[in-house]
């Protein structure tokens, strides 16, 4: 009978853990929402919805490499997906854009109310047309429709501005700690397991949100964490984020082509430590500051002729050329055309035996239409660009033989490679960013075999970083200057470096942000 009853009570505990011995504890409800885009306001170019590439409901997962049906993460909680939307940096998004997605993400998190927890996805340098502190306005929005029981985590690109709006409704604040963002996914994931432990413990939110705000305001170009100091000063981060009582720390650069008063650099520590969250900030707010001069640009840096001379001249291939200034993943436009227009007047480039040079690339949707009529090994005589920035030159005029034509899912996403002289100029249906060699090698194209490789690129990304035979950044002109004083600013805040060079030094104490919901 005792064995009997020792078999009964086995049987009752494992029917209350489940076979596997999980608890049958309840998960916890989690959100995922988001909006995610740079926008400079210096450019004349206007995001619209079909910027974005929106995904919704269970397709959301699918964009997050750790969280696969199988994934840790996707075990610990009930998730619901709502709508997450990015698009590569562009001009300032419509009001009307903006509204639609906002709208729709409030009405898909209010379909499945309450929630224990929000992972909010953004970038955190969105700009929209009459309207400041975008993400801080959509973070309001959100919490009237998910109230202040729900924890947020936020993930942010550490090229995203955090105003005291977004701070004081979130909960828990992190971004990347890499540039370029090889660390992207990592971060979100950290964001999320973050999120996790609060809820699974009980914890709940942190009591200790340090903010400062640092008066520092440069490009990406100048603070990539390859090189010092960016690459010291960000490995400090993980010695204050991993230490007891502090949940995580973060430093954010900024973005250099909005004008904004929100725009400039910024730390923040959260925890529940406050000693440790408000020292900590201040150590990395201090440390930003001190090294605020050596930040140098990532590369050599010359004119476009000068650039284009050197190239000439080097037997390393592929020499690569950065076009800056109209550099489309910081923001610009895409299609200025002053780059090429220059590049074609030089009689290197004008018979097809001289130096090989890719060019990529120049939006041209007329041009585009006219060549598939054509067809590939056909001439063309077509102008191209300039449709949306034509503040530096006009449209370029291409004379040249159709290589090779590849038809994307839409006609927008048409390619065409045009033989101009020696050059291989890519025409696109829309901007386009060529990030990786399979997107030229796709065209018939190879970078590494080129003499020159032009591309509307800051930084290079890792893949055209490692190809490299040289590289120079052209300081050309565009929406996304790299020479910040002839931007024209006229709402950030002032004193700001390096506009204010010779400012004093600013007061960087940490400022306790409240806990979310507190005072109301």
């Amino acid at each position: 009978m005792k064995k009997i009853g020792i078999g009964l009570c086995l049987v009752v505990l494992l029917g209350s853990c489940g076979l596997s011995g999980k608890s049958d504890k309840k998960l916890p409800r989690v959100a995922i929402a988001g909006l995610a885009i740079e926008s400079s306001t210096f450019s004349p170019a206007q995001s619209d919805v079909e910027a974005f590439r929106t995904r919704r409901g269970d397709e959301i997962y699918s964009y997050y490499t750790f969280m696969d049906a199988d994934s840790s993460a996707r075990q610990r909680a009930e998730y619901f997906p709502t709508l997450r939307g990015h698009a590569i940096p562009g001009g300032i998004v419509t009001r009307d854009a903006y509204e639609t997605l906002v709208t729709e993400t409030l009405e898909r998190l209010k379909k499945d109310l309450p929630y224990d927890g929000l992972f909010f996805d953004i970038h955190g340098a969105m700009s929209v047309v009459g309207l400041d502190d975008p993400e801080g306005d959509f973070i309001e929005r959100v919490r009237e429709v998910v109230g202040y029981e729900c924890i947020i985590s936020t993930c942010m690109d550490l090229h995203g501005n955090v105003s005291w709006r977004l701070a004081e409704n979130t909960d828990l604040m992190t971004c990347y700690r890499l540039a370029p963002h090889e660390d992207s996914m990592d971060s979100k994931r950290r964001a999320l397991v973050n999120l996790l432990d609060r809820l699974e413990s009980g914890k709940g939110k942190p009591a200790y949100k340090a903010w400062i705000p640092v008066p520092i305001l440069l490009p990406g170009e100048k603070t990539s964490t390859r090189i010092e100091p960016g690459k010291s000063l960000y490995a400090k981060v993980p010695t204050i984020a991993d230490q007891e009582g502090v949940v995580d720390a973060a430093i954010w650069v900024g973005y250099a082509w909005a004008d904004e008063p929100r725009n400039r650099a910024y730390v923040m520590v959260v925890g529940d430590d406050k000693t440790k969250v408000t020292e900590g900030a201040e150590y990395l707010a201090k440390s930003f500051w001190d090294v605020r001069k050596q930040f140098e640009f990532v590369a050599p840096v010359a004119s476009l002729e000068e650039s284009l001379d050197m190239a000439v001249k080097s037997d390393k291939k592929p020499f690569v050329i950065s076009d800056m200034g109209d550099n489309p993943t910081a923001g610009g436009a895409g299609d200025v055309t002053w780059t090429l227009t220059e590049i074609l007047k030089r009689p290197e480039f004008k018979k097809a035996n001289g130096p090989h040079m890719i060019y990529a690339s120049i939006p041209g949707p007329d041009f585009v239409a006219k060549a598939l009529e054509i067809g590939e090994g056909g001439k063309i005589d077509a102008v191209a660009g300039a449709k949306v920035d034509s503040r530096f030159a006009p449209p370029v005029q291409l004379k040249g033989t159709i290589k090779k034509i590849v038809q994307g899912d839409k006609n927008a996403d048409v390619e065409v490679v045009v033989q101009v002289g020696s050059v291989d100029v890519i025409v696109t249906g829309r901007r386009k960013p060529y990030h990786y060699e399979h997107d030229f090698t796709n065209l018939g194209l190879y970078p590494r075999e080129a003499d020159i490789l032009v591309v509307k690129i800051g930084y290079l990304v890792p893949e055209l970083y490692n190809m490299r035979g040289d590289w120079i950044m052209a300081l050309t002109p565009g929406g996304v200057d790299q020479d910040l004083e002839r931007l024209g600013y006229k709402r950030i805040h002032r004193p700001m470096f390096p506009l204010d060079k010779d400012m004093e030094d600013p007061d960087l104490s940490a400022q306790l942000v409240p806990v979310s919901g507190s005072e109301i």
